[in-house]
């Protein structure tokens, strides 16, 4: 009986894969344009797209599961006429296109693919250039956005869209792309238990990426570097930000990470270099700030307003103008066993801890903070003098701002 149930099952597969077919799209094939073959196909066929230019827009995919796969690179040529490639479905795949030219739009946000409620899918090692939006995902769960290129000229963040957008959506994943020249990198709105794994984004004009009302993701591996500012994290909470790279982020109001309205989340093992402001934090409570570096930036922690009951640990603050910067007196957040370029104290029991406690807010960057004019004497032997007073007896700045244990070396992690 048990045999003669499992050569039932056999049959029963071995016809639905039977009835799955490949379907070849080329200048010399039956099928010359995708849309006739989208058109023609059945769920779990195989679309094969020879190489060569299409110039087709608005391909429209509509509850079809299918594969399909470029060779050769073939360009789908939208014609600055609207959206490439849009996809409403479950259980599919896009791979291997290269999709130019798509149109651009105060009122439409056309994108060389687009995805509304779809769920199981994989769009991986796609080139995409000269686009509005590059991968745009709605109301969408379960998929998977790897391996593309995506590039534009972005001009002004009014005419331009995001590379990968993300709007409503939960378990997705965006792993190793590059993102360059459009207005965000990555952009998530509304967007849960996701993960932003091994990205480059840079030269982008706003954001490398965005995070906006949106819970439990993570981002880790990325390289953020050359954007208007790097990564901003707004209105969110548990959001893990490990091993990333913030770099050469400059600008008056630049950031390699804006963090504002977080709460509860982890920032470990990242590398900010060459930021003008490394860290902006407004208004964030209960987050780990964990063995990180901080190099050579502008200010490595600016700290606004309403910050409350964060750890500063085990972070190495390297040759920063300002390492500290508080716009008040208050301060409920601790700093322990850091390193600190420009501690100078002793350790006479070579314990590898300072004997004496470092203050890291200098009534310089309080004086900064309220007249950014002042800048300008940075480095001056006056401003030392007052930095010193300052630290014997504090007037302006936080007393109870200290790292009672600095760390004498640098903290290897």
């Amino acid at each position: 009986m048990l045999r003669s149930f499992f050569l039932f099952l056999f049959l029963v597969l071995a016809s639905v894969v039977s009835q799955a077919q490949e379907i070849e799209v080329c200048k010399s094939c039956e099928v010359k344009t995708i849309q006739a073959a989208v058109d023609m196909a059945e769920d779990g066929d195989i679309l094969r797209i020879k190489s060569g230019t299409y110039k087709e827009h608005d391909i429209s995919i509509i509850d079809k599961s299918l594969t399909i796969i470029g060779e050769g690179f073939p360009v789908i040529d939208a014609e600055m006429e609207g959206t490439a490639v849009s996809v409403r479905a479950e259980n599919f795949s896009i791979e291997g296109l290269k999709i130019i030219n798509v149109g651009r739009s105060h009122t439409n946000d056309f994108a060389g693919i687009l995805v509304s409620n779809a769920k199981n899918f994989e769009i991986k090692n796609n080139r995409l250039d000269q686009v509005f939006f590059g991968i745009l995902l709605e109301r969408s769960s379960e998929g998977t956005v790897s391996g593309n290129i995506i590039t534009s000229n972005a001009e002004s963040q009014s005419t331009s869209g995001n590379g990968v957008h993300i709007w409503k959506s939960e378990e997705i994943t965006v792993k190793n792309n590059e993102v360059i020249g459009l207005r965000d990198g990555i952009y998530l709105e509304f967007v849960n238990n996701s993960e932003i794994i091994n990205n480059l984004c840079k030269d982008n004009l706003r954001y490398g990426l965005h995070f906006m009302f949106s819970d439990h993701d993570l981002y880790k591996g990325n390289i953020f570097e050359n954007n208007g500012a790097g990564v901003a994290v707004m209105y969110s909470k548990f959001i893990d930000m490990q091993d990333n790279q913030f770099r050469k982020n400059w600008g008056s109001a630049s950031y390699g990470l804006l963090l504002k309205e977080i709460n509860d989340s982890e920032l470990k093992n990242n590398i900010f270099e060459d930021n003008t402001i490394a860290i902006s934090a407004d208004n964030t409570n209960r987050i780990d700030y964990i063995e990180n570096d901080f190099r050579n930036n502008g200010y490595a922690i600016r700290i606004r307003g309403a910050v409350y009951d964060n750890n500063f640990k085990r972070n190495n603050f390297l040759y920063n103008s300002f390492d500290v910067a508080y716009t008040g007196r208050l301060n409920n957040n601790k700093f322990t066993n850091n390193y600190w370029s420009g501690y100078s104290g002793y350790d006479l029991n070579r314990d590898g801890i300072g004997d004496v406690p470092f203050r890291p807010v200098t009534l310089f960057s309080y004086l900064v903070n309220k007249t950014p004019e002042a800048i300008v004497l940075l480095r001056s032997t006056f401003i030392d003098l007052l930095d010193f007073s300052e630290k014997v007896s504090p007037i302006f700045t936080p007393a109870d701002l200290i790292d009672a244990q600095p760390q004498m070396k640098r903290i290897q992690w």
